[in-house]
């Protein structure tokens, strides 16, 4: 199914998703990333909430993408600010059904989001509707019609995308004016060589993926590694609890620029913390690379300044290999809480694997690590 019968509203924010990636592409050709028409928010209930202020500015039918992993989020927002029974601000919504029950292959932090996400946006009062391979426009159409009397009882709607349902062609690629020349995996190599026999806490997505492959290249085992399958956003509070708690092991956490600023917030605790044995990378490449190469705003941005802010006593940022290299041995030596910004390219290998440890292999290899250590 084609995506322009979208095309009648006219504000659109969210956060990208792989399997709404014709959605994306689309927005990006007829919008590119344009504060009044299309904003790529940090957080899905950062979306809601810019969403709810298209509204009350103009009386118009905002639009919300996410994945549905993302729902979490928006809980909040949509049962205390849109639901009819508080402010009664209409959004409709358009979520990826990662994990789409039943039989369909996903990863694994997407098994039981699948499973429950219609029970939760029925539980939210929002109605839904699903989108298939077999969904037409017109079909799609006559729901939006439906769905605009209940935007007029100031009730929200969702469509639930499954897996290849959407299409879209003829687009202009969205130029990405980002200078970042580095390569994710080789940056990655170099923090474990780095490491050492150090805690490696890494963020969701290709991150993971590609630490996984470099241990197995290496022919080290992935005790030391704590891989964030799910929870995007979220590896640097993992960190942290990580660090205080195990104060005599160094931790590492690989980074990305889309979770660094989906949960912003957690600086500020890791900085008032300030564990000495806590080393932050971030690796910036202002995409959500693992989702479709979306931007995110961290190109335009001073990541440094950002977590100097916070309280991080040290803050460096490194753009060629040499600079990656001697900022590496020198932050190791510092003993205190420090900050690693590395501006990198967006891509990756095309035969990129996936783990074959489970989450919960993981977790157990990785915890018997800790308490070895201790």
């Amino acid at each position: 199914m084609n995506v322009n019968v979208f095309d009648k509203y006219e504000f659109f924010t969210g956060v990208p998703d792989s399997q709404l990636k014709p959605f994306c592409d689309w927005l990006l050709s007829k919008y590119g990333v344009s504060p009044d028409r299309h904003i790529v928010a940090a957080n899905e209930g950062n979306a809601v909430a810019i969403a709810a202020g298209y509204h009350l500015a103009t009386g118009k039918i905002p639009v919300v993408y996410l994945q549905n992993s993302g729902i979490g989020n928006i809980i909040n927002p949509i049962a205390s600010l849109l639901n009819d029974k508080v402010y009664g601000i209409p959004v409709l919504f358009i979520i990826g059904w990662r994990g789409e029950p039943p039989g369909i292959n996903d990863e694994p932090q997407h098994i039981f989001q699948g499973e429950i996400t219609l029970k939760l946006l029925e539980v939210m009062d929002i109605k839904t509707h699903i989108i298939d391979k077999d969904t037409t426009e017109t079909e799609l159409s006559d729901k939006i019609i439906e769905f605009e009397e209940l935007f007029k009882k100031g009730k929200s709607a969702a469509f639930v995308v499954r897996k290849s349902a959407l299409s879209f062609s003829g687009y202009t690629i969205f130029n990405n004016s980002w200078n970042g020349k580095l390569l994710r995996e080789e940056i990655i190599k170099r923090i474990v060589n780095a490491a050492c026999n150090d805690i490696i806490v890494s963020t969701t997505g290709k991150t993971s993926r590609e630490l996984y492959e470099i241990r197995e290249q290496n022919r080290q085992g992935h005790e030391n590694d704590f891989l964030t399958v799910g929870s995007m956003g979220h590896s640097s509070s993992i960190a942290l609890g990580i660090a205080l708690h195990n104060p005599d092991k160094r931790v590492w956490i690989i980074d990305g620029d889309g979770a660094f600023l989906m949960h912003t917030g957690a600086l500020a605790v890791i900085g008032a913390s300030a564990p000495k044995n806590l080393i932050h990378v971030v690796i910036n490449n202002a995409a959500h690379e693992s989702v479709g190469d979306m931007p995110t705003v961290a190109g335009s941005i001073n990541l440094l300044l950002t977590a100097q802010s916070f309280g991080y006593p040290f803050a460096e940022s490194v753009y060629d290999y040499n600079g990656l290299d001697n900022v590496l041995t020198r932050i190791k030596a510092r003993k205190e809480l420090s900050f690693l910004e590395v501006k990198a390219a967006a891509g990756s290998r095309k035969n990129l694997g996936r783990p074959f440890l489970s989450p919960s292999e993981n977790k157990e290899l990785f915890m018997r690590f800790i308490n070895m250590e201790t």
